[in-house]
């Protein structure tokens, strides 16, 4: 099996290749390409969250937190909360995902256990997706980074599952088991298809669901979410439709007609 370093190396030339090829073929913009391609390097360690104990789970622990606390930062933006907010609900989230969903895996995951299937890196490309900003078509590029990231990770593993023995091609007895459609057991995989079936629905459903929830709020929410603050700075300029009286025809120069308004602009010098 390829240790740490070599699937890091890997997956980040990979995601370098992802970037390039995306802005030079295709334009897409400098700043998403370099998301994306970073976003390809972190994702080829996801597997190996299934991993006991020891630096693979540790390290792919920690990126995946910091992966989901970033790419929600644009969500909370969206859901007009307060910097400080943000920064808040960014440290619930990366803790949530290092300590809470780490501890879970260590409970109930085994190594090479579904973790390490195409499934998997499947449902990671959906739940980038989700996470994901920008229209469907910039995030389903960001999903693509994140599941080829995963891919590249279980093929990286079968590929040193080969060696030559004595003069000849043998297989290990890991072989087989990173990827792979189905596992051993039928619990991990019933609970790995159903996330599949899930997530997938919520794909397919899901495109603008935070465009529709920024047009059901009072249009001073959406301002909020969209300018800040300054979308409540008084105006300058007066109002176009303001109703003044007409003074057509009256002569100014003498006195003002009784029982009427007239702006300050407009009375008479009585000095």
């Amino acid at each position: 099996m390829a240790d740490f370093k070599t699937h890091i190396t890997v997956s980040t030339l990979a995601g370098i290749g992802y970037g390039a090829g995306a802005h030079f073929a295709y334009d897409v913009p400098m700043t998403t390409c370099i998301l994306a391609g970073g976003l390809c390097s972190v994702s080829g360690m996801l597997p190996d969250v299934d991993s006991n104990s020891g630096v693979p789970l540790r390290e792919s622990l920690a990126f995946a937190a910091a992966v989901v606390s970033m790419m929600m930062v644009d969500r909370f933006q969206q859901l007009g909360l307060s910097a400080e907010m943000i920064v808040l609900a960014g440290g619930a989230v990366y803790l949530a995902v290092r300590f809470g969903f780490g501890e879970f895996l260590r409970r109930y995951t085994v190594h090479r256990g579904m973790f390490h299937s195409i499934p998997a890196a499947i449902v990671a490309g959906e739940l980038a997706f989700l996470l994901a900003s920008g229209d469907v078509a910039m995030r389903s590029y960001k999903a693509g980074a994140v599941a080829a990231g995963y891919l590249v990770h279980l093929l990286l593993d079968e590929f040193f599952s080969v060696e030559w023995y004595h003069g000849r091609m043998r297989f290990k007895k890991s072989f087989g088991t990173a990827l792979k459609m189905f596992g051993g057991d039928w619990g991990p995989n019933l609970s790995t298809y159903a996330k599949l079936v899930l997530f997938t629905w919520l794909v397919l459903n899901e495109p603008g669901w935070m465009e529709r929830y920024q047009q059901q709020q009072p249009p001073e929410a959406q301002q909020i979410a969209e300018q800040g603050i300054e979308a409540f700075a008084p105006s300058s300029q007066p109002a176009a439709d303001a109703a003044w009286p007409d003074v057509s025809g009256e002569d100014l120069t003498v006195g003002f007609a009784p029982n009427r308004a007239y702006p300050t602009s407009e009375l008479p010098d009585r000095r």
